[in-house]
């Protein structure tokens, strides 16, 4: 059957050919691709499946349950999950071969007693909080924390990793500063005789903007699916965007100069012309405030959105061009002779590419190329 509806094009390809320079930027580090939120709205399953064949590869999702799923898919590289932990998932992780992430010192009281009961220790990284203040174990008390490894934990740590919270600005002086205190801890591990086989704090903002971060494993998120993490930096990598948002056109009217199109009226032609209606919606992820400047592809030409974006449609004001119905309209991406950067769509309406990759749904249908 035909699918009318909202479609998400993931072009395979160009992941892989993302990660592969991403790789020639930052040299013989391990990489550890970030798939949580589905894959970045992308597909998590079908991202991790299309690069984990590709030498010194790594996955990190956030929940547990996100883990299990990359497992129940047959994906046998190391998967890291950055929630924090809970008891109750312990002995899941353990038997999935999942790593867990201390970011508490209490974390370190879940998995001893976890220990003592089942004479079993999970792997685990370490995450340390430099200056983002979310999740993390406070750098006053890495001793503490090294200290409790040393005399209560059966295994030390396979990593020990930050995050940045400015990497992908322009001013990266505050980033420097998270560094400098990652470093330290870094260097107190050291001094303890803590074992540990990876350090990473780089994310993809940090990679186009911050070298000296990178150690020996990066973390790679929004990069690797062709989209940048800010406007403020300069992208020296050749990535290409991996989703193409598109919808089809269901129906064709002629209208009248001075016609009011969608709710509110807020949109009248300016003169006789074709207006399109588009079966995509806000509800499918359509980001409805992109309708004041925006626009869609046709056959690699612009036409401009007419009026608000409804909940399961949108409609187009196509001039004198009378589209196919059941022809496609490109929404973002780079797909059949169309370009919309995700980027200038989120500058337009003050968001960010996250919000709108990871924010595609409702009815959209996913369809895997390897073009």
């Amino acid at each position: 059957m035909r699918i009318i509806g909202p479609k998400a094009y993931i072009h395979l390809n160009r992941c892989i050919s993302n990660l592969e320079n991403i790789q020639k930027k930052v040299g013989d580090c391990t990489i550890l691709c970030v798939v949580k939120a589905n894959g970045y709205g992308h597909g998590s399953v079908a991202i991790a499946k299309s690069i984990a064949s590709n030498p010194n590869i790594q996955f990190a999702v956030f929940s547990i349950d996100e883990a299990i799923k990359l497992r129940e898919s047959n994906i046998i590289n190391d998967i890291l999950v950055f929630s924090r932990i809970h008891p109750d998932f312990i002995d899941l992780a353990f038997d999935n071969n999942i790593i867990l992430n201390i970011s508490s010192l209490d974390d370190i009281q879940y998995i001893k007693s976890y220990n003592l009961k089942t004479r079993r220790c999970p792997r685990y990284h370490i995450k340390f909080e430099t200056g983002m203040n979310r999740l993390g174990v406070d750098i006053k008390d890495a001793n503490l924390l090294y200290e409790k490894i040393i005399k209560d934990l059966k295994t030390h740590p396979e990593g020990i990793y930050t995050h940045f919270a400015t990497a992908d600005e322009g001013d990266i002086s505050y980033a420097e500063y998270q560094l400098s205190k990652f470093k330290d801890v870094i260097d107190l591990a050291d001094k303890l005789n803590i074992n540990y086989k990876y350090v990473h704090c780089s994310n993809s903002g940090a990679i186009l903007n911050l070298q000296e971060s990178y150690f020996n494993m990066i973390r790679v998120g929004i990069l690797l699916y062709g989209a940048l993490p800010s406007n403020e930096i300069q992208n020296d990598i050749n990535v290409k965007p991996v989703m193409s948002f598109c919808g089809s056109i269901v129906n064709l009217r002629r209208v009248s100069k001075g016609t009011p199109i969608s709710y509110g009226g807020v949109y009248k032609t300016l003169k006789d012309t074709n207006i399109g209606v588009i079966q995509t919606g806000f509800a499918d992820g359509f980001p409805r405030p992109w309708y004041e400047k925006g626009y869609v592809h046709y056959l690699g030409n612009e036409y401009k959105i007419a009026g608000r974006v409804c909940m399961d449609q949108l409609m187009v004001d196509f001039g004198e061009t009378v589209p196919k119905i059941g022809d496609e309209v490109l929404f973002f991406g780079n797909h059949n002779s169309g370009n919309i950067p995700v980027e200038t769509i989120a500058k337009n309406i003050n968001s960010t590419p996250y919000v709108l990759l990871t924010g595609i749904g409702g009815r959209t249908k996913y369809i895997y190329l390897d073009d």
